[in-house]
């Protein structure tokens, strides 16, 4: 008897257990998204971190392990925008790219694109940051820009009904990256309309009516 209702309060309280453990988790990644953004990754420190989440640092170790993997959770929220696990490619945001014509398909894949580097440039230098001394930092990175290389690809054939060629891919890919994101509104000043402006001409420009591959 007296088993069975330790095990009915166990079961009671680990979906609360499990919400609480979350709810921290979130809190964490919070204050590190905002101060990594704000600070860089040197500058900001994991006392710092469980100030602003309100928890404690032996938390942070207990739940990320160290700052460097904290970091890497940052950069996933930071790109999809959310703590769903579902991949980048599969999200019905990315699934609107092939609804109504090509110029429309291009505004909204544009749109959305825009709205990631909004919200990750931030966090993507202090990525690179701490890729100059943190391995898990460096290959984190390279897989950021071969996971942006295959999104481009998979968002492209949405918005052409086809599969683009790998040179239309590598183009679209350079002009449509963090790094000119980041020239043209920080380096330029340009607001972020004109810039989403920008990449949709560029965009139209270089697939074209029917075009699948650049010009020789």
């Amino acid at each position: 008897m007296a088993q069975n209702q330790a095990r009915k309060v166990t079961r009671y309280h680990s979906p609360l257990r499990a919400r609480q453990a979350a709810e921290t988790r979130r809190s964490i990644i919070d204050a590190a998204l905002a101060l990594f953004g704000d600070r860089g990754w040197a500058a900001t420190t994991l006392p710092m971190i469980a100030t602003e989440a309100g928890t404690s640092v032996d938390t942070i170790y207990a739940v990320f392990g160290t700052k460097s993997a904290l970091l890497m959770a940052v950069v996933d929220v930071a790109i999809v925008g959310d703590y769903e696990e579902a991949a980048m490619a599969d999200r019905l945001e990315v699934a609107r790219f092939a609804e109504g014509p090509r110029v429309e398909r291009i505004r909204t894949g544009m749109h959305f694109t825009v709205a990631v580097f909004q919200r990750s440039v931030p966090i993507l230098k202090a990525l690179r940051e701490a890729a100059a001394s943190d391995e898990a930092a460096r290959v984190r990175l390279t897989r950021y820009d071969e996971d942006r290389r295959n999104l481009t690809a998979v968002g492209l054939a949405l918005m052409l009904g086809d599969e683009p060629s790998e040179d239309v891919i590598d183009a679209v890919w350079a002009f449509v990256s963090p790094e000119v994101f980041t020239y043209l509104t920080e380096g330029r000043g340009w607001s972020i309309e004109k810039t989403e402006a920008w990449l949709v001409k560029m965009s139209t420009a270089a697939l074209g009516p029917q075009r699948r591959s650049l010009p020789r």
